[in-house]
C-alpha cells in the first residue's frame, strides 16, 4: 500500500507540474497580438507658447439641413458647458437651410464642450475650422515653417510681359518657347470650338460657378456675369489678383485676342479667396451650399491640396456632385513627381485635369498619379481623368486686355469651358435627365485622344477631344461603364507599369483599380458579381479576385482586380485575353416603369511568362510605410525647405518609379507586399527590399524574418533614413487651426523599429544626420540627411566615409573633433549570416525621385547581386572593408522611441491585429501568414502540381475587406474564409495554427505520455505484488 500510495502521490504531483508548465508556456509563447503602450508626456512649451490664442473656431456638422437659427437654438438648449459661442455667418447662403454651424470654443473648455456636442443625437461630427492658404509656386513651407491649414495647389504663373504676383516667386523655369504667343494662338481653335459655334452652341443657359478670387462687374470681356458673391471677410467683390478673371476668360471670354469656349455661359463668380489668398473651411462650405441651392450646372475649382482626409471638405464635394453639379478641378502643379495628385481632383466623382503643352507633351508642372488613398493594402486609381493645354494659355486681365498663364489651374478652365459648351448641346429640357458628373466624364474620357508618349498615370484617358465628345453626347443613353476600359500589356508605355512586368505563377496579386462611372443615376448597385470571361483555354490559368463597392455613390464606385496566375501555369508563356463584365442597376427615372440596367465591360490582354528564378525576384515592403495624411511625416532630405511633408506614397510606382524601371531593365522582377512580413513565402524570393520605412514591426515579423534569412537563405537589403529626436523637436510648429503643436511622428525612417528588426543580425543604426559627397569605384554619390551604422558584427564588410553630421549634437562635435581624432561614420554594411545575406545603407534619397541629387541605382544593383545571387563586387568586398572585430555600442546609446507622440494613431502595427490582407497570396488571406514552424510544407512552390484556385470561371469576389478569423477557427470556417476557392480534392496543405497553440498541444501531449508511463509502472508493480502474494500462499 505504501508503494501504491507513493505512486499515486507521484502521479498527482506530476499532473500539477504538467498543468503548471502548460499554462506557463502558453503565456510565455509569443502572442499574435501584444499591445504596446505609449507613454504620452505633455509637450514642453514656453509661457509665450502657452499664451498663443485662447479661442478656436470649430465646425459643427449636423445630420439635417435646417435654418442656422434652429441649429443655434438646438445647441444652446442641449450644451450645458460654458466657454463657447455661436458665430453668425452673414453671406448669401444665410437665407437657405444649412447643415453646419461655426462655434468659438475656449481652450480651457475645449474637451468638455466638444465631448458634449459630439454626444448629441443631431450632430454628425465636430471639426476644427481650417484656414486654407493657396500658396504661390515654391511650396507650402517658407523658412521651414508650415503655412497653416489646408495647402492648396500653386496658382498659375504669368508668361507675358506684364508682371503678376505669381511670377516673382515662381521657382519653375520660365524659358519656354514663345512663338505660339507671338502668333496669338487661340486655345479654342486647337479644340475646334468654332465648329460648334457655327452650329449655334455657345454655352447658352448654362450656369457656371467659378470658385476663385472674384471678377469685376463691368469687365468688357464678358456678356453674362449673372451674379458675384463674396464669401471672405473682405468688403469687396472685385478680383485684385487677376486669377479669377483669367479663369472666367478662358471659359467664357469674348475678346478676339483671348476667346473663351462658351461666351454665352452665365457666370456666377464665387469670391472664396482674399487678396492674400486665404480662405476658411466655413467659407467653402457656405459657398458650396449656395451653389447647390441655386442649381449650378458646372463648377470650376482651380485649386487643391494633398489632404484627402479633410472630411468636411471632401464630403461636401461629394454632396456637390450628388446634386448633379459637374465639378472640374486642377490635378495640381507638383509635377513631374509621381503620387502628387491634389484633392478634390483626385476624387472619382470629380473631373481631374492635367496639363500638356502644344506639342502634346505632359507639362513638367502637371501632377502625376496614381492616387494614394488606397495605400498600403490596395492600389491607386488612374488620375488625371484627362489632360488639356495648360501652357501659355491666353486669358483675360483684371480690367481689360489679355495675358498668358501656365499651370493646371489654367488647364482646368479649358476643360470647364469645353464642358459648358457640351452642356449647351443638349436641349435644356433634357439636360438634367442626360447630363451628370458621370455621363459628362464618360463623354470626355471615351472621346479623348490618347497621346503616344505618356502613361495612364500621366495623361489619364488622353487629351480632351471636344468634337469626339460632342458626337458621343448626341446619341448618349444613360449607362454605366468602367474607366479605364482596357488593360493591355502590349500597349507600352501607356499601360505602364503593368506592361513593364508580365504576370507569372507564384507572384503576389497584381492589382488593377478601375472606376465605375454610372450615368444612370446618382446611386447604383452591383446587380451580380463581376465575371471573368476568358477568350481562350489559356485564360483559365488566370484567377481573379474582385473587390468592389456594393453601393455606387455619388455617380461612381470602384472595381479592383486582384490577378494571379495559377500554379499549373508556372511554365506557361503567352498571352491571356478576355473581358470582365459587371452588371449595374439604378432606380428608375421619373416616368420610367423599371430599373435602369447596364453591363460594364473591361477588356484584358495580359502577358504571362514562366515563373522567374528565385534570385531574380524581389519583394518590396509597402506595408511599413506611413505617409501624410494623416500624420506629420517629415521629408527625407532636410535640405529641402519647400516640401516638408512625405506625401508621395513611397510606392514603387510613385516616387520610386525610376528605380522600378531600373530594376526591370536589370532583369529583376519586383512584387509589392502590403501586408505584414508573415504574409510571404521566403522560399520564393531572392531579396526583401525595405526602403524608407516608418512603421513598427509585430514580434512575429521579427521572428519570421530572422528565420527567413538565417535558415531559408532570404536576402535582406535595407535603405534607412535620418532619425534624431532633437531635430524632430526642433521641426515642430504651432498650427493656428488646431491650436496645438505639430511634431514629427517619426524621423525620415523609424530607426528604433528598424534596430529591433535587425538586432538578430547584430546590426543597428544611430542618430546622426549625415551629409556629404563621396565616391566608390568612380561612382559619385550624395549622402543627403542619412544615418550612420553603430552596430555591426565581425566578419562583415563595413564602409566609412568623411561625412558631416548636421544633427543638433553633431554640429558641436564637428567643431571640437578635427583631424585624426574624428572618426569617419560607417554608412554601408554587407554581411553573410547563416544561409542568407544582409545589406544595409543609411540613406534612401538616392533612390527616391522626389528630391534626388544623385542616384545610387548602381549601389542598389550591386547589393541585390550580393543578397540574391551571392555575387561579391571586388570593391565593396575589399579586404580593407572587412571587420575582424564587431562594432559595438551600448544599448542606452541607441536611438530611442519618442514618448510624447501617440504613434498608434498612425501605425498599422501598434495596437492593431496582425492579418494578411487582400494584397497577399490568396491562400493566406484573412490569416496571420505562413507558419513559422512547418517550413516547406505549407505552401507549394511554382513548378509543382498546382492548386486550382478557380471556381468555374476562375474568379472570387469580395465587397468589403476580408473577414478576420482567429487561427483556431480556420479549419471549421475554411469554406467561408476561402469564399469557395477550393474543393476538398483540390486543397493539399495544412491550415495555419498559431505558434502558441502548437506549443501548448505539445506540452499537453508530453504530459499525457508522462501520466501513461506512470500508470504502466503502477500496473507492473501491482502484478508483481500479486504474484509474490500468491507464491507466499502456496
Amino acid at each position: 500500500m505504501k508503494v501504491l500510495g507513493g505512486a499515486s502521490s507521484y502521479a498527482y504531483r506530476s499532473c500539477i507540474l504538467v498543468g503548471f508548465l502548460s499554462v506557463s508556456l502558453f503565456w510565455l509563447c509569443p502572442s499574435t497580438y501584444r499591445p504596446q503602450h505609449q507613454n504620452l508626456n505633455p509637450q514642453n512649451v514656453t509661457d509665450s507658447e502657452s499664451e498663443t490664442a485662447t479661442k478656436t473656431n470649430y465646425i459643427i456638422r449636423f445630420k439635417q439641413y435646417k435654418p442656422a437659427k434652429d441649429h443655434r437654438i438646438y445647441l444652446e438648449s442641449k450644451v450645458r458647458s460654458s466657454g463657447w459661442g455661436w458665430i453668425e455667418r452673414i453671406n448669401p447662403a444665410a437665407k437657405y437651410p444649412t447643415d453646419f454651424g461655426v462655434l468659438w470654443i475656449e481652450e480651457s473648455e475645449k474637451d468638455a464642450v466638444v465631448g458634449e456636442i459630439e454626444r448629441l443625437e443631431m450632430v454628425k461630427d465636430v471639426n476644427v475650422e481650417f484656414k486654407y492658404q493657396r500658396v504661390l509656386l515654391g511650396g507650402s513651407f517658407l523658412d521651414g515653417k508650415k503655412r497653416p491649414g489646408k495647402i492648396f495647389t500653386s496658382m498659375s504663373f504669368e508668361e507675358g510681359t506684364d508682371s503678376s504676383p505669381m511670377t516673382d516667386t515662381s521657382n519653375t523655369t520660365l524659358n519656354w518657347s514663345r512663338h505660339l504667343l507671338a502668333q496669338k494662338t487661340q486655345v479654342t481653335s486647337m479644340f475646334g470650338a468654332d465648329h460648334l459655334w457655327k452650329k449655334g452652341y455657345t454655352g447658352a443657359k448654362v450656369k457656371m460657378a467659378i470658385f476663385d478670387t472674384g471678377i469685376r462687374a463691368d469687365h468688357p470681356h464678358f456678356r453674362r456675369i449673372k451674379e458675384r458673391t463674396n464669401w471672405t471677410n473682405e468688403d469687396t467683390l472685385n478680383d485684385n489678383l487677376g486669377h479669377g478673371t483669367f479663369v472666367a476668360g478662358v471659359i467664357a471670354g469674348q475678346n478676339s485676342e483671348c476667346l473663351g469656349f462658351a461666351s454665352d455661359t452665365e457666370i456666377y463668380a464665387f469670391r472664396v479667396f482674399t487678396d492674400a489668398q486665404v480662405s476658411y473651411t466655413s467659407w467653402f462650405l457656405d459657398a458650396f451650399n449656395y451653389a447647390i441651392a441655386t442649381d449650378m450646372d458646372v463648377l470650376n475649382l482651380s485649386i487643391g491640396g494633398p489632404d484627402y482626409l479633410d472630411l468636411p471638405f471632401v464630403e461636401k464635394v461629394w454632396e456637390i456632385t450628388a446634386s448633379n453639379i459637374i465639378m472640374v478641378s486642377a490635378i495640381g502643379n507638383d509635377g513631374p513627381l509621381y503620387g502628387t495628385l491634389n484633392n478634390p481632383a483626385d476624387q472619382s466623382d470629380v473631373i481631374g485635369v492635367g496639363g500638356i503643352d502644344y506639342d502634346d507633351h505632359i507639362a513638367s508642372f502637371s501632377s502625376r498619379g496614381m492616387s494614394t488613398w488606397e495605400l498600403p493594402h490596395g492600389y491607386g486609381r488612374v488620375k488625371p481623368d484627362v489632360v488639356a493645354y495648360g501652357r501659355d494659355i491666353m486669358g483675360s486681365k483684371i480690367s481689360t486686355g489679355c495675358k498668358s498663364l501656365s499651370g493646371t489651374s489654367v488647364a482646368s478652365p479649358v476643360v470647364a469651358g469645353i464642358v459648358c459648351l457640351l452642356v449647351s448641346v443638349i436641349p435644356e429640357a433634357r439636360r438634367k435627365d442626360l447630363l451628370n458628373p458621370a455621363s459628362m466624364k464618360q463623354a470626355l474620357v471615351e472621346g479623348a485622344a490618347k497621346l503616344s508618349g505618356p502613361n495612364m498615370y500621366e495623361q489619364g484617358a488622353g487629351r480632351v477631344d471636344l468634337l469626339e465628345s460632342y458626337e458621343i453626347l448626341k446619341s448618349y443613353h444613360p449607362r454605366a461603364s468602367i474607366f479605364p476600359s482596357i488593360l493591355d500589356y502590349s500597349d507600352c508605355p501607356y499601360s505602364w507599369p503593368f506592361c513593364r512586368q508580365p504576370l507569372y505563377a507564384g507572384a503576389m496579386p497584381v492589382i488593377f483599380n478601375t472606376t465605375i462611372l454610372n450615368g444612370m443615376g446618382v446611386i447604383g448597385y452591383i446587380e451580380s458579381p463581376p465575371t471573368w470571361h476568358p477568350a481562350n483555354e489559356e485564360g483559365n490559368l488566370l484567377s481573379i479576385h474582385f473587390k468592389y463597392t456594393d453601393v455606387i455613390w455619388p455617380w461612381t464606385g470602384y472595381l479592383a482586380l486582384h490577378m494571379q496566375i495559377k500554379e499549373e501555369g508556372a511554365q506557361f508563356t503567352g498571352e491571356i485575353e478576355g473581358n470582365v463584365t459587371v452588371k449595374v442597376y439604378s432606380p428608375s427615372a421619373p416616368g420610367e416603369s423599371g430599373l435602369r440596367r447596364s453591363t460594364c465591360s473591361l477588356q484584358l490582354k495580359l502577358k504571362v511568362i514562366p515563373t522567374p528564378p528565385r534570385a531574380k525576384r524581389i519583394l518590396w515592403d509597402q506595408f511599413h510605410s506611413i505617409k501624410y495624411p494623416p500624420g506629420y511625416i517629415p521629408r527625407d532630405s532636410l535640405d529641402v525647405r519647400n516640401d516638408i511633408l512625405d506625401w508621395h506614397g513611397d510606392h514603387l510606382h510613385t516616387n520610386f518609379h525610376i528605380m522600378y524601371n531600373m530594376l526591370r531593365d536589370a532583369g529583376y522582377y519586383i512584387e509589392t507586399l502590403g501586408s505584414p512580413l508573415t504574409c510571404f513565402d521566403a522560399q520564393q524570393y531572392g531579396t526583401l527590399l525595405m526602403v524608407d520605412l516608418e512603421d513598427d514591426y509585430f514580434p512575429e515579423e521579427i521572428e519570421k524574418l530572422r528565420d527567413d534569412v538565417i535558415n531559408t537563405g532570404l536576402g535582406l537589403v535595407v535603405f534607412a533614413e535620418w532619425y534624431n529626436v532633437d531635430t524632430m523637436v526642433k521641426m515642430r510648429f504651432f498650427d493656428d487651426n488646431t491650436r496645438s503643436w505639430w511634431t514629427p511622428v517619426t524621423g525620415g525612417a523609424n530607426i528604433p523599429a528598424l534596430n529591433n528588426l535587425l538586432a538578430s543580425f547584430g546590426i543597428a543604426f544611430g542618430d546622426k544626420i549625415l551629409n556629404g559627397d563621396f565616391s566608390i569605384d568612380g561612382e559619385q554619390s550624395r549622402y543627403a540627411s542619412g544615418t550612420n551604422i553603430v552596430r555591426f558584427p565581425a566578419g562583415g564588410f563595413l564602409h566609412t566615409f568623411p561625412l558631416l553630421d548636421s544633427s543638433e549634437s553633431g554640429a558641436t562635435q564637428n567643431l571640437l573633433l578635427t583631424g585624426s581624432s574624428k572618426e569617419d561614420p560607417a554608412v554601408l554594411g554587407l554581411l553573410e549570416i547563416g544561409e542568407g545575406r544582409v545589406g544595409v545603407y543609411g540613406d534612401s534619397n538616392c533612390l527616391d525621385s522626389s528630391h534626388m541629387v544623385t542616384n545610387c541605382y548602381w549601389l542598389l544593383k550591386k547589393m541585390l547581386d550580393f543578397s540574391s545571387s551571392k555575387i561579391k563586387d571586388p570593391v565593396l568586398f575589399s579586404k580593407f572593408a572587412k571587420r575582424y572585430s564587431p562594432v559595438i555600442i551600448d544599448e542606452k546609446q541607441l536611438p530611442s522611441r519618442r514618448t510624447d507622440v501617440n504613434f498608434s494613431t498612425y501605425s498599422s502595427v501598434i495596437g492593431k491585429e496582425l492579418i494578411c490582407e487582400s494584397d497577399s497570396r490568396f491562400e493566406v488571406w484573412g490569416t496571420k501568414g505562413y507558419n513559422l514552424h512547418v517550413r516547406g510544407r505549407n505552401r507549394r512552390l511554382p513548378g509543382y502540381h498546382g492548386i486550382d484556385l478557380g471556381r468555374g470561371l476562375n474568379f472570387t469576389l469580395e465587397k468589403t475587406r476580408p473577414t478576420r478569423w482567429r487561427s483556431g477557427e480556420l479549419s471549421s470556417s475554411r469554406s467561408k474564409y476561402l469564399g469557395g476557392f477550393f474543393s476538398k480534392d483540390e486543397i493539399d496543405m495544412p491550415f495555419l495554427v498559431a505558434t502558441r497553440w502548437i506549443v501548448l498541444a505539445g506540452v499537453v501531449a508530453s504530459g499525457v505520455l508522462v501520466l501513461l508511463s506512470i500508470w504502466r509502472i503502477r500496473q507492473k508493480r501491482r502484478r508483481r505484488r500479486r504474484s509474490s502474494g500468491s507464491n507466499r500462499l502456496a
